[in-house]
């Protein structure tokens, strides 16, 4: 079969690997200049390796990218890097049972509580019952306002804002079921994967079109079959023949964006060692700051000290429309809480922002995500909207994308 995939990101990576190496004709369409989707990475003159514009790891039980990786011969680090929480101004770590048991802001009895419900969660393999709770309900019920206030309140409400309470507890089961304290990279970056697996594909007869936009399905007629891989407010827009009630199901699916500002330093920033730093504080204006030098090695980077500043947020936010440096400045008097000289060893900062990057999961999810099957004939639609319970990530784009190659 003739069968055309629009985006090279690693779901359209994924359906064109397995479809092409079935003996089908596969063509990927790809209007940026690189393979990747949100982990498309950039790289500047002296660094060897590429860079994510977005932050991207693989957990050590990834197994179906992990799997991928290996297929193809494809080197990759793990490692057991640090991560912590900013709490009160101060950073504790918290990647294990015994730092939860020995967090001082908890008394003996609320961290024994809230250990016990993680375990609990963690072990659980029944999410189907959970996606009718709002985690912002059982949470503060089954842990202790306490806990909920200081850790879980607030870094619930940085990540998602006003719909904090529509959040479904299925998807805070997935994120504790699924986190690994080790954690893995591939080498060279995930921009040098992709194009590697771009090279398996065009071996087994796949073509690629890099720089090319599909502004309307017509374009592809003679094609037997189609793979969709955008967000589907994009291909609403490429799709305009769609019925209306369809429409309306895939407008009713709620987003955010992501904006992250990248800081080059010539120090470290978290100089504790921390790779990923939860903030946890309703006021800050920053979610999460990831240190990349504190997971793979500072002299792939120029001895770069590569730093992360991240946010999700919708799409008309004022943040998404000011440079780096405007947002930088907004930045700035919370970032020197946790490094107040950090800007003197300031190299450069780099800004990336996407419209969609994060699905919101309300209740009952699994009743309204949409079909592979969409109401145009010989048209598939796959994209992490349809990644459920699990959260987004490059694992389940790829499984996502072995799916909808086994489905046509």
């Amino acid at each position: 079969m003739r069968i055309a995939v629009i985006g090279a990101g690693f779901t359209g990576l994924s359906a064109a690997y397995h479809l092409a190496k079935k003996g089908h004709e596969v063509t990927i369409f790809e209007k940026d200049l690189n393979p990747g989707g949100l982990a498309i990475g950039f790289k500047t003159d002296n660094w060897e390796w590429s860079l994510e514009k977005h932050y991207h790891h693989w957990f050590a039980n990834d197994t179906t990218i992990l799997t991928l990786a290996k297929e193809i011969g494809y080197e990759v680090f793990i490692k057991r890097p640090k991560t912590s929480v900013f709490v009160d101004e101060k950073i504790y770590q918290l990647d294990s049972p015994a730092n939860v048991l020995t967090f001082p802001k908890l008394s003996f009895f609320e961290r024994i509580r809230m250990a016990t419900v993680l375990a609990g969660l963690k072990y659980n393999p029944f999410w189907q019952k959970l996606e009718g709770i709002k985690a912002s309900e059982f949470l503060p019920k089954a842990m202790g306002n306490n806990a909920y206030q200081t850790f879980w309140e607030p870094q619930l409400h940085n990540k998602f804002g006003g719909y904090i309470n529509e959040i479904s507890l299925a998807w805070f089961w997935a994120r504790i079921k699924k986190r690994t304290v080790k954690l893995a990279y591939p080498k060279g970056g995930f921009l040098s994967f992709a194009n590697a697996l771009v090279k398996k594909i065009e071996q087994h007869g796949g073509k690629f079109f890099f720089n090319t936009e599909v502004y309307e399905m017509k374009q592809l007629k003679n094609f037997d079959k189609i793979i969709v891989t955008l967000p589907s407010f994009y291909f609403l827009k490429i799709a305009p023949q769609l019925p209306e009630n369809y429409k309306q199901k895939l407008l009713r699916l709620k987003g955010l964006g992501a904006i992250n500002l990248i800081l080059r330093l010539k120090k470290p920033f978290l100089t504790d060692g921390t790779y990923w730093l939860s903030i946890c504080d309703k006021k800050s204006k920053v979610m999460a700051v990831v240190e990349h030098a504190n997971f793979m090695d500072k002299k792939y980077y120029n001895n770069e000290h590569i730093v992360y500043i991240g946010n999700y947020l919708p799409h008309d936010h004022p943040y998404m429309g000011m440079s780096a440096d405007e947002l930088l400045k907004v930045y700035d008097p919370y970032l020197k809480k946790i490094n107040p000289t950090y800007h003197s060893s300031l190299i450069a900062s780099h800004l990336f922002k996407v419209p969609f990057a994060q699905p919101i999961i309300p209740l009952n999810y699994s009743k309204i995500i949409p079909p592979f099957e969409t109401p145009l004939k010989n048209i598939y639609l796959a994209n992490i909207q349809q990644v459920y319970p699990w959260d987004r990530g490059t694992n389940y784009a790829v499984e996502l994308g072995e799916k909808i190659a086994q489905i046509i």
